[in-house]
């Protein structure tokens, strides 16, 4: 028995492998301040395993689109899921927070081959709309995980420390590798016949780069992204540390967040064979702008407490599902034959982006919460921009 394409199990599956990655972040977000306790750190060093671990999925995705176009997408994608299965073991059974950073990049190398691959799968099995509908899809599935993740990381941290929640994300996982080993079937339909080294990699990426339209879809993707990174990275602190909420209390105010983007990949699957990809996309950096430049008024004066930062983040959310969705998959539609190579610059700018955010947050935090809603604002203006003064760019799509 195999998955079919055009069933809902098969963009379960494909949705669950974009999931991995940010379902074992998720996971352990309300446990941080713990974090910075038992390990004896501080902000910067707890949120330094975040970091860590979007550098290793940036490092990461440079292999595994083109090791995938050359030897397919199911071994490749199994090596993947064996490798982060073994480095959430270590993760869980890490002695200090300088073995825990190395570890969570180390998963992060396997997490990034299963997002990498998922999306190329999408590229290998749908055209135009039609792929930007079945990642918005993909996108609604996913969803739904980091909706229940950071409460169930809230009870595990609750009941059993920090440590559960990482043998939680080594059990789905698990489960994840047994259903692509026997139910996944190969989606690649020719396979690149370039030799594998680092050179013609450089150079397939080259290639890409030359695509002008490439580059404005790669940053939107960055961009919005690079936001939801930054309430990511930085959320715990403020609605934990500043404003008192306990973990189980982040856990719902982040799922409230999510419900955001859900709602905006449903909007993005009904808009988008009406409206196409850009029109989705249109309305997307709108949300980013608005909720960022939202979050920073209410932070700046104070209304609503914690309410000021989660409901305009729940907007900012919907921005992201429904710009990223449509911006990936315009990303690679011009590259049917590299479309893992597509797929894997575009998560390499993605995460170099947002690690450097993450990053920027994490040491500026220690001065309040106004650096989350002033680092969101900016990136989320940036985007409407960019999408603005790139119109001629994506009319001719050259």
């Amino acid at each position: 028995m195999t998955l079919r394409p055009d069933t809902l199990a098969m963009t379960a599956v494909l949705a669950m492998l974009t999931a991995l990655g940010p379902l074992s972040t998720d996971f352990y977000l309300p446990s941080l301040p713990d974090i910075v306790r038992v390990m004896e750190t501080d902000v910067a060093g707890a949120q330094a395993t975040l970091s860590a671990f979007l550098f290793g999925f940036a490092g990461g995705q440079i292999l595994w689109g083109p090791l995938s176009d050359r030897l397919g997408r199911r071994p490749v994608l199994l090596t993947g899921l064996a490798l982060f299965t073994l480095a959430t073991l270590a993760c869980a059974l890490a002695p200090s927070i300088e073995a825990l950073t190395v570890a969570r990049a180390v998963q992060a190398l396997g997490a990034s081959g299963p997002i990498v691959l998922g999306r190329a799968m999408v590229r290998d099995l749908y055209e135009g709309p039609r792929a930007g509908r079945e990642l918005a899809r993909m996108g609604m599935i996913m969803g739904l995980v980091p909706a229940v993740a950071p409460v169930l990381g809230g009870v595990l941290q609750q009941a059993f420390g920090w440590r559960s929640t990482f043998v939680a994300s080594l059990a789905f996982a698990a489960v994840l590798a047994a259903v692509v080993g026997f139910l996944l079937p190969e989606t690649i339909r020719t396979r690149s016949r370039e030799p594998l080294s680092l050179l013609t990699i450089i150079r397939g990426f080259g290639t890409l780069l030359q695509n002008r339209a490439y580059r404005v879809y790669v940053g939107l993707t960055s961009l919005a992204y690079g936001g939801l990174f930054a309430f990511i990275s930085g959320s715990s602190f403020v609605l934990i540390g500043i404003h008192g909420l306990t973990p189980t209390q982040y856990g719902l105010s982040f799922g409230f967040g999510v419900l955001g983007f859900i709602l905006g990949t449903i909007l993005a699957q009904r808009l988008v064979g009406r409206r196409g990809m850009d029109g989705v996309i249109a309305l997307g950096v709108i949300c980013l702008a608005g909720g960022g430049l939202t979050m920073l008024l209410c932070v700046l004066t104070g209304f609503a407490g914690p309410f000021g930062v989660i409901v305009p983040m729940a907007l900012y959310a919907c921005g992201v599902g429904l710009t990223m969705p449509q911006a990936q998959a315009s990303a690679m539609m011009p590259f049917p034959d590299r479309a893992g190579a597509a797929s894997s610059f575009t998560g390499l700018c993605q995460m170099l982006f947002s690690a450097c955010v993450g990053l920027l947050v994490g040491h500026a935090l220690k001065s309040g919460a106004l650096p989350l809603p002033l680092v969101m604002s900016a990136i989320g203006v940036a985007a409407l921009v960019l999408f603005r003064a790139s119109a001629a760019i994506r009319a001719g799509k050259a």
